[in-house]
């Protein structure tokens, strides 16, 4: 325990020493928020990785393999393809127009391609607060779950100790500090990843017939088309498994902690080469987490492992099979995937309020450092918010992180999809269908949850409504001022508008 505790304490004074050494980069606004601009091409790509694996990588996709099986693998391929499309859809884009306009975060965008700086100044950003909190309730759920085995403290004790550091190498370092960092994150992830897989397949090499003793269907691509499915496991059917691309590829890509990465870099060509790169890495990095899922499944059945929960069938899994200072070592590993994403939905959190809405809104000529002081005051106050929320949280930690996706992917994607590409795309049809989107997310996700599961993913439903709203209202009222759609480069391009 002593060697354990020794480790622990170095990762986490890490991360705080590189909190003070980055605060001194710190001269501005723009320097919190979005490192002046100033990353370079691996810190960008893996920034984008960082800020998208998290506990639902290290915890999530393992759990879900646990539970589903193989139906449950084109998980892997819709979460870096998210990625992809948010740098080669969104990410072109908005990078060219955000240094032109001076955007911070992407809410700006939003203000200005709907020239509304009083409605979308205001929603958009309290939108994203609301989605960033359920997301980082999950990311603490996660942090919480690993130090309480890694230390054998109580819950309640590990949320509190992580909540309490990595706030504070966040307030001191801002995104230069989380940058940096992530890059170190994600080697770990991919090294513990890669050295972990082969070690636990050695220990059950026939775990897929395991599974197809638990239930042939888990070797399959998908579960058979029926509503309700057969078993609460077996909901990935082809009509889900549509849904689920949809949200998972596009909420992913438009989630604001994730899309606010394209506006920290200046080189532009980082765009041609970064969705290979980081497509290649995270798939390998997450097919591997899954098929670690797949071998805690066929260990606990046969009596090697006892899993209660299947948040947990990673960690026992590591514990099972590697001695007490290498399990230290992987518990650090999953510690860096869920931080990674964790600290990057703490700085949006106060980047909305600080900059969206304090800055934009309230005070417009406030200086630098009040605007940086009250993202530190936010980024606190958000953090004990989304630790209170978690105290008991749901037991499938994937499903927490879905329904924030979801919620992402109905309230952010029409009117982001509609304000690159679409020159007729209007104001009122923006602010009504991003709020429409929103609101009937929650009211689809209440229903699928609480009365009876859908046989789509909650979002699709709701995404629906914010389309067709979307367009319909676009198409009744007066066409967008020529001057906007010039200054914000709308059209059907991606590289920039014709000369």
């Amino acid at each position: 325990m002593t060697e354990t505790i020794a480790v622990i304490a170095i990762y986490f004074g890490f991360l705080i020493v590189f909190g003070f050494i980055s605060s001194r980069k710190i001269k501005s606004a723009s320097d919190f928020i979005v490192a002046g601009r100033s990353i370079g091409f691996f810190g960008f790509a893996l920034l984008m990785m960082g800020s998208t694996a998290s506990g639902g990588t290290t915890l999530g996709v393992p759990s879900l393999g646990f539970t589903g099986g193989w139906p449950t693998f084109w998980e892997q391929f819709f979460l870096p393809l998210s990625c992809c499309v948010c740098l080669m859809f969104f990410g072109v884009k908005l990078n060219r127009v955000a240094i032109k306009r001076n955007y911070l975060t992407v809410e700006d965008y939003f203000c200005e391609r709907y020239y509304s700086e009083r409605s979308m100044r205001l929603l958009s950003p309290i939108f994203a607060v609301v989605v960033s909190l359920i997301y980082l309730m999950a990311q603490y759920r996660s942090i919480g779950i690993v130090l309480q085995e890694l230390l054998n403290i109580n819950y309640l004790t590990a949320l509190i100790i992580s909540a309490i550091i990595i706030t504070i190498y966040v307030l001191l370092g801002g995104l230069h500090a989380i940058s940096f960092i992530t890059l170190f994150h994600v080697l770990l992830i991919i090294v513990g990843v890669v050295v972990a897989t082969p070690f636990i397949i050695a220990k059950i090499p026939d775990f897929n017939r395991v599974l197809g003793e638990i239930d042939s269907n888990m070797l399959q691509p998908y579960y058979p088309q029926k509503y309700p499915p057969y078993e609460k496991y077996a909901f990935f059917t082809p009509f889900y498994i549509l849904s689920f691309f949809l949200f998972l590829t596009f909420g992913i890509a438009s989630a604001p902690h994730v899309i606010n990465n394209v506006l920290t870099v200046k080189e532009r060509n980082y765009f041609k080469w970064s969705p290979l790169f980081v497509f290649i890495i995270f798939f390998v990095a997450m097919s591997l987490f899954k098929i670690d899922g797949f071998a805690a499944r066929a260990l606990n059945e046969t009596g090697k492992i006892n899993v209660e929960q299947s948040d947990f069938a990673f960690i026992a899994t590591i514990k099972f099979v590697f001695p007490q200072f290498l399990w230290v070592f992987m518990g650090v590993v999953i510690l860096a995937a869920v931080v990674s994403t964790t600290d990057r939905l703490m700085l949006t959190v106060g980047n909305c309020i600080s900059w969206g809405i304090y800055k934009r809104y309230i005070n417009k000529n406030a200086e630098d450092k009040t605007i940086t002081l009250i993202n530190r005051l936010t980024i606190v106050i958000g953090t004990i918010i989304a630790v209170l929320m978690v105290i008991k949280p749901p037991q499938l930690l994937i499903f927490l992180i879905w329904t924030s996706i979801g919620i992402m992917f109905s309230s952010f994607t029409i009117p982001l999809v509609g304000g690159l590409y679409w020159r007729r795309a209007t104001k009122e049809a923006g602010i009504i269908a991003m709020s429409l989107g929103f609101v009937s997310a929650m009211v689809f996700a209440y229903i699928h949850y609480f009365i009876t599961p859908l046989p789509l993913h909650f979002s699709f439903f709701a995404c629906l409504i914010s389309a067709v709203t979307f367009v319909v209202i676009s198409l009744i009222t007066s066409a967008p001022p020529k001057e906007v759609l010039e200054n914000t480069e709308t059209g059907f391009y991606i590289w920039g508008p014709k000369e």
